[in-house]
């Protein structure tokens, strides 16, 4: 009973380690990314592939309403999975560091250097008494000196650089999934394809376009593009991805909780 009392204090205390070593509240953090829908991200030699599963709750909701892919900048995308309104702080946190480069070094800032900014601001959460993680991962992909650039963070304010990368929900299956189909000299449309096959694993073999966010950052253009319903519909056709009609009726509704993405 006392031990439970004393685990219990830890984790209250976000600035408290335990005997063990452990920050509970960053732990709690990072089962919050777990619950959220995957997001995917993969480096290629043309640029940075970032896919996400934005499958709705119900049929009511407006499928443009759910966001798991957002611009930082014109050369740099973040995909998100876990607490959506943490995603949304930490987005438009990444975007004024991005306008702030612009204004005192009139240049595009670098993909490392604004996911180190932003888990700089991460980190500070897991030190200051009084407030709590965020319970967000995100992956940050985009060119910098024309080489393509993909890092991941987590709530612990970690920056991670990665070939290909999955966050959120079904972890382990889709990152093994990455690790056996992965290869060198993939181009765009090749990183797309894994992207989307790989999502589609988790979700009985089909992808609805409406349920699924993918954005490219090439490096011929260096410029962000997201890819409309139209052209993630030909994708997935060309992969033979798309659901039957029968199928199309009984899809259950992504398991996630309201808050959480």
């Amino acid at each position: 009973m006392q031990g439970q009392a004393q685990q219990q204090a830890y984790d209250r205390g976000i600035t408290i380690f335990s005997p063990d070593g452990r920050l509970y509240q960053v732990e709690y953090a990072r089962e919050a990314v777990k619950r959220g829908t995957a997001s995917i991200g993969i480096r290629t030699e043309d640029g940075v592939v970032l896919a996400a599963d934005k499958r709705s709750r119900s049929p009511l909701m407006e499928p443009t309403s759910v966001e798991k892919i957002h611009k930082a900048d014109d050369h740099a995308g973040i995909a998100s999975a876990g607490h959506v309104a943490d995603a949304r702080q930490l987005i438009d946190f990444a975007r004024r560091q991005a306008q702030v480069n612009h204004l005192r070094y009139s240049e595009p800032i670098g993909i490392e250097a604004l996911t180190k900014e932003v888990t700089d601001h991460i980190q500070q959460y897991t030190q200051v008494g009084g407030a709590r993680p965020f319970g967000v991962a995100l992956l940050i992909g985009g060119i910098e000196d024309g080489e393509p650039r993909l890092y991941e963070t987590d709530p612990s304010g970690t920056p991670y650089e990665w070939k290909a990368v999955s966050i959120g929900a079904n972890r382990g299956d889709l990152q093994e999934y990455l690790e056996d189909n992965y290869e060198d000299g993939l181009d765009l449309d090749g990183g797309i394809a894994l992207a989307l096959r790989a999502l589609a694993t988790s979700n009985d073999g089909s992808l609805e376009p409406a349920g699924v966010d993918v954005a490219t950052v090439s490096l011929d253009t260096e410029a962000f593009h997201e890819l409309d319903n139209d052209e993630i519909d030909a994708h997935l056709s060309d992969l033979d991805l798309l659901p039957d009609e029968d199928d199309e009726d009984d899809e259950p509704a992504a398991d996630e909780d309201d808050d959480e993405e």
